[in-house]
């Protein structure tokens, strides 16, 4: 019934995307937004993202749904600062497909939005590499060479491999929230974000640390020299209406007033 349901979804405006805030962790200034997707059911309500994004790459739904994300975040960032960055979430389904091409959906989804392609960030998990290593080092290389940000997800819990950060084109890399949580109580955790914090310093990628929810985590990770946090403590996603109106506060005085000594 879902699989019937969601492939008029996107028709009937069901679909939606929501926005999650960066936060540099030097400068404590929101640089851009994770588009997260959602799905309001009329009768079953929200249903959760990893339900419904399994059915739409079992079925294909994938491809219309994953390019209606990138050219509706594309055209939502166009109307942001220019320092600010969209980050959308490719699947295994995406990388999969060769008669789609997703350069190409890419570059025309910048192209209608005139958004420079420095502004985009893909995000892709560890998943994706398993299979067509190869192929998919040279479609990444693709994209970023036109400019775009490459940033690897979820980093731990999966296939973590230090062959993915010496050979993929990577920008970012967001070590996964589990870590974060417990690694003010867990000294495995501390060790784990620490050791990859300053790794990915020294080949030139910036760290991402998800699920920060306290003013205690985020004063160790700067410690650490993270680049950036994102998380509840930062901002929960929001709807685009909403975001205008956070970056015009910025941040929670909390963090507003928490500065490095």
């Amino acid at each position: 019934m879902l699989e019937q349901d969601l492939a008029s979804a996107l028709a009937n405006d069901q679909i939606s995307l929501v926005y999650q805030p960066f936060l540099e962790v030097d400068s404590n200034r929101i640089q851009g937004f994770e588009a997260l997707l959602r799905w309001q059911h009329p009768i079953h309500g929200s249903i959760p993202p990893a339900e419904f994004i399994a059915i739409a790459e079992e079925t294909g739904l994938i491809h219309p749904i994953g390019e209606w994300v990138i050219r509706e975040a594309c055209q939502a960032a166009a109307r942001w600062p220019e320092h600010l960055r969209v980050s959308v979430n490719l699947s295994v389904a995406q990388f999969r497909n060769r008669t789609i091409t997703i350069v190409n959906t890419i570059v025309r989804a910048l192209a209608d939005a005139g958004l420079s392609p420095t502004r985009l960030e893909v995000e892709i998990t560890e998943s994706i590499l398993i299979s067509k290593f190869d192929a998919t080092i040279a479609l990444l290389e693709s994209l970023s060479a036109l400019g775009i940000t490459i940033a690897l997800d979820d980093f731990g819990i999966g296939y973590s491999s230090l062959t993915y950060l010496r050979k993929l084109p990577l920008h970012r890399l967001k070590i996964d929230q589990s870590f974060v949580r417990d690694m003010l109580i867990d000294a495995d955790c501390a060790a784990i974000v620490k050791s990859v914090v300053g790794l990915a310093r020294e080949l030139r990628i910036a760290v991402i640390a998800e699920g920060v929810e306290t003013i205690q985590q985020l004063d160790y990770l700067r410690q650490i020299n993270c680049s950036e946090v994102q998380g509840y403590l930062v901002g929960k996603p929001i709807p685009i209406e909403q975001v205008a109106g956070l970056l015009e506060k910025q941040l929670p005085d909390n963090i507003a007033m928490r500065r490095q000594p």
